[in-house]
């Protein structure tokens, strides 16, 4: 049993927040209770809303590295990690009371020759996908993955995959299976159709222009920008003299991808934080994420990767009777971002897990 008596982001107050046996938040004073935290700020744990739990530089990794990739996670406070397509089944890491929760989206959903290879599964007729849609919804936690645009080499830039009449009957599968889908687009020709379709977030989303910005808006249509990964865009067009067309398209994305954070934000999309750790990205780099939104403007970038993003996700924050995730901090990492980097405490399910200091 554990007593904490700090402030409580996004509050201001001194708090006392109690731990009990099972790990859960009870309401207190509750006799015996050590004190644990006395001063500082909690913050309920942190969220990568896109990441890739099994997926390292050169592919699928066994369970054992997805594990360690997991652990990287927690140690840097983010305790809920939605995995946004991973070519492995991390089913068996949910199972484990020391491992971040894992949302998981199963498998990304592509056409052949229109993503990375070896981690989609390919469709070779775009026809198929509200079925495949519908048996990954089941395979996954709620969330399916679609590829919305990739390279197209006979075009020689970035193309959309799937019809406009092919992604409205998708959604609808998804839908009438409880699940929300989300989509890979770096470009602009993809996402009116997946927009208008219904979709429930756009990943990257670093060619959104003001009118699908407007109408994401307008629909509730989240927006996760991973904007540590598309700070990559340069060295993908350095290795892209192949296709100057795209190369160009590319850096020109990466230079105004800030912009783009900062229009979605000021029109009222809601925006949180993922970092696309897995394959180039390495995990554990929440806190860089946090500080890109912050810099591109916007205005909650804490509650982004955290009490925000939590809620969209449903998943409480600090509330009576649900599991104890939550990280401390020693100075306010609203103010102070170099924080974010030095925890003083993280507590997975009422587990203190790593203590600094």
């Amino acid at each position: 049993m554990y007593r904490l008596r700090s402030v409580a982001l996004p509050g201001e107050e001194l708090v006392e927040l109690f731990v009990g046996d099972d790990g859960r938040f009870v309401e207190g004073p509750l006799t015996g209770a050590e004190t644990i935290v006395d001063g500082g700020f909690v913050v309920p744990g942190l969220v990568d809303a896109h990441c890739h739990v099994g997926l390292g530089h050169h592919g699928a990794v066994d369970l054992e590295e997805a594990d360690a990739q997991a652990r990287t996670d927690r140690d840097a406070g983010a305790l809920l990690l939605r995995d946004c397509g991973s070519p492995v089944d991390t089913s068996p890491l949910q199972a484990r009371h020391d491992l971040p929760e894992i949302i998981r989206a199963a498998r990304h959903l592509a056409r052949p020759k229109r993503y990375i290879p070896g981690l989609a599964i390919d469709l070779d007729d775009p026809a198929l996908l509200p079925e495949v849609v519908a048996e990954q919804a089941a395979a996954g936690d709620g969330w399916v993955k679609l590829v919305g645009d990739w390279i197209d080499r006979g075009v020689g830039d970035l193309a959309p995959l799937w019809p406009d009449d092919v992604l409205v009957a998708a959604m609808a599968a998804a839908h009438s299976a409880g699940a929300r889908v989300t989509a890979h687009v770096f470009g602009s020709d993809a996402l009116p159709g997946l927009v208008n379709a219904g979709i429930d977030c756009i990943e990257h989303g670093t060619g959104l222009t003001d009118d699908v910005i407007a109408e994401m808006a307008r629909r509730g249509t989240a927006l996760v920008p991973t904007l540590i990964n598309v700070d990559t865009f340069p060295g993908i067009a350095d290795s892209a003299s192949k296709y100057p067309a795209y190369a160009t398209h590319m850096r020109e994305l990466h230079a105004g991808a800030r912009d783009v954070v900062r229009r979605a934000v000021e029109a009222g999309v809601p925006v949180y934080a993922g970092t696309d750790a897995g394959g180039g990205i390495r995990h554990g780099r929440i806190a860089d994420e946090i500080d890109a939104l912050r810099e591109a403007g916007h205005p909650d970038a804490l509650g982004a990767a955290s009490w925000a993003a939590r809620a969209w996700l449903g998943r409480a924050s600090l509330q009576l009777g649900h599991p104890a995730d939550l990280v401390v901090y020693r100075t306010d990492p609203r103010t102070d971002p170099s924080a974010l980097r030095e925890p003083e405490l993280v507590m997975l399910r009422g587990r203190p897990i790593r203590a600094e200091g």
